[in-house]
């Protein structure tokens, strides 16, 4: 895998939960290098995450930076990323980072559920290391992706706005790599012939690393890939979810399925996922306005500049979310809060 026309770089994007650590994992055991040092596997991912610790962290320091969230809901989110990841410096370290994985390895799998958020300075990093970029993105069904993340991550997200992320996320990771090399995989056939699969996308994405697998050369891969890790096999009356978000992630889920057969990642699947995009980006911003009050409390409850509560304490939660608020329904809300405090 030395020669330049054999180095590929690919990226596993797209919603968290949804067997990117399996897709990765993998990947690793058909020869492609996972940049070490790995996070380390537990209770929620007894196999192995396959994210690098570098990749993790810086990630997780951009997104800090914009108060995004890995699940976050919020459409105007994106362009927040997009700032972090324009800086000169951000762009400098990763394509050293890039570079340096490059150079050790011709066929690299970089996988973190963070990575969708910054697309556009992959692309841009991987070009100058000249290495073109594969895209590959895991379906699972929305509701099983909530339960999972319920078990690994804890209540303190609703599964409302879990949801809410999920439509978030896949509908951008969709509009982001339309046009790039590509392909869509679901949980459930990669488990259950994880070679055909691994076959398909060798063709789809030109990577002859993954072409006509010869499954008994990789007994490791048969026992890595282990069904009965499918535990979460629930639907939407497990999760409480709101039925008008529930009827909207069941039909982009529909929508998305073309995607992952031959053939139907075409025109007809992406203007009906564009309607679904415009048509969440509606339901999120009637769902900002009508929430105002409750952000206007939020407010008004964390003082004067909102960063912590009474004696000093940490900003609650309330306080944490309004932050989270894009800047057009900020103005707003403080020529409300002005207007209301003039009526006192």
């Amino acid at each position: 895998m030395s020669a330049p026309d054999a180095r590929s770089l690919v990226l596993v994007v797209g919603v968290g939960r949804s067997g990117t650590s399996l897709f990765a994992g993998i990947l690793g055991q058909l020869g492609f290098h996972i940049p070490r040092p790995e996070v380390k596997a537990n209770d929620t991912n007894p196999r192995g995450f396959g994210e690098p610790r570098w990749v993790v962290d810086f990630h997780s320091r951009l997104l800090r930076s914009q108060r995004i969230t890995v699940n976050d809901a919020r459409p105007a989110a994106w362009e927040l990323a997009a700032r972090a990841g324009a800086d000169p410096a951000v762009y400098g370290e990763l394509r050293d980072w890039l570079g340096g994985q490059a150079r050790e390895a011709g066929a690299i799998v970089v996988k973190d559920p963070r990575t969708v958020w910054f697309l556009p300075l992959w692309t841009r990093c991987a070009a100058d290391v000249g290495v073109t970029p594969s895209f590959v993105t895991m379906l699972r069904h929305p509701a099983e992706t909530l339960m999972s993340a319920r078990k690994s991550y804890g209540t303190w997200q609703s599964e409302a706005s879990r949801a809410a992320a999920w439509l978030n996320v896949a509908l951008e990771t969709e509009r982001a790599t339309r046009g790039s090399r590509r392909a869509f995989v679901r949980y459930e056939d990669l488990l259950a012939d994880w070679a055909g699969q691994v076959g398909r996308l060798g063709e789809t994405l030109d990577i002859p690393l993954l072409r006509g697998v010869d499954r008994a050369r990789f007994p490791q891969v048969d026992e890595f890939v282990d069904p009965t890790l499918h535990r979460n096999r629930v639907r939407w009356d497990d999760v409480d979810v709101p039925d008008r978000v529930r009827d909207m992630a069941e039909d982009v889920w529909g929508r998305l399925q073309p995607l992952a057969e031959p053939g139907g990642d075409g025109a007809a699947a992406h203007a009906a996922l564009d309607a679904a995009h415009a048509e969440f980006r509606s339901l999120y911003e009637e769902a900002e306005d009508i929430a105002q009050s409750s952000v206007i409390a939020a407010r008004r409850r964390g003082g004067k500049g909102g960063s912590k509560g009474p004696g000093g304490a940490p900003a609650s939660l309330r306080v944490r979310l309004a932050r989270r608020v894009p800047a057009r329904y900020r103005r707003r809300l403080r020529r409300a809060t002005r207007v209301i405090r003039r009526r006192r």
